[in-house]
């Protein structure tokens, strides 16, 4: 997926900024940990300000929208990460588990580097509660065939413990279901280019022409009316952390 970065990567950075609200889960999650490597660190969102961080990211494209003050970044890939045992306090991958080639040998490789907690933001691919299933079921399928099952974590790092991440009605961080209460936003041809399913589904044309027709006709309001309510929903975001700091 390093290759397909560097071409659907351009305008990632404005599109896809850190909500805070997630942004705090995750720091929490890192506990006491000084140093943190950020595993498949994209452009640096949620790369904590406030601990000494280390990135490594294979796509040139997203390094290169990086900005100044962001971590320093090497680029690598997570099967084969360029450090010692127990390098790291901690480490992350936030939300690019899914594009890695080899998730076990990845997973393993930032147990083997790091002392204390793994903490990774991904998506559950059993959920089915997201009303754009119903219109994009190719997404099922996709997510089955890339998204390890949560149960592989397990397998792969040890014991770990499994929390729904919250998506906020107004979340800034424009990855698939960030949209779920703004739904005219997912025809915007520039908001889909920010999120990598859209770019594996291909000709989703009659899909949006569907989905525009329930919006303008009020079908999608009207199916969806407990949502209009909600100030944040579950969508299948899930944080799996592994180990903790001691010492």
């Amino acid at each position: 997926m390093a290759v397909s970065y560097d071409t659907i990567g351009v305008n990632y950075s404005d599109l896809r900024r850190p909500d805070a609200r997630i942004e705090m889960l995750i720091s929490n999650a890192l506990g006491s940990a000084d140093t943190v490597l950020n595993v498949g660190a994209g452009t640096g969102s949620y790369e904590p300000v406030d601990r000494s961080v280390t990135a490594i990211e294979p796509s040139g494209e997203m390094i290169r929208q990086r900005s100044a003050s962001a971590a320093p970044v090497i680029q690598g890939c997570a099967e084969d990460l360029p450090f010692d045992d127990n390098s790291f306090d901690a480490s992350t991958a936030i939300l690019t588990v899914h594009h890695w080639v080899d998730k076990e040998r990845g997973l393993r490789e930032m147990r083997r580097v790091t002392r204390g907690p793994i903490v990774v933001l991904t998506y559950d691919p059993a959920f089915r509660a997201f009303w754009l299933l119903d219109y994009f079921p190719q997404l099922v399928t996709l997510d089955e065939g890339q998204m390890p099952k949560l149960t592989d974590y397990g397998k792969w790092l040890g014991p770990v413990e499994i929390s729904p991440v919250p998506i906020p009605h107004d979340c800034t961080d424009g990855f698939l279901s960030a949209y779920w209460r703004r739904p005219a936003a997912y025809l915007d041809p520039r908001i889909r280019a920010a999120m990598s399913p859209f770019w594996a589904l291909g000709d989703v044309s009659a899909q949006l022409n569907r989905l525009e027709k329930d919006l303008a006709t009020g079908a999608w309001e009207q199916q969806n009316a407990e949502l209009l309510g909600l100030d944040a929903r579950d969508c299948g975001y899930r944080l799996v952390v592994n180990g903790s700091l001691s010492g």
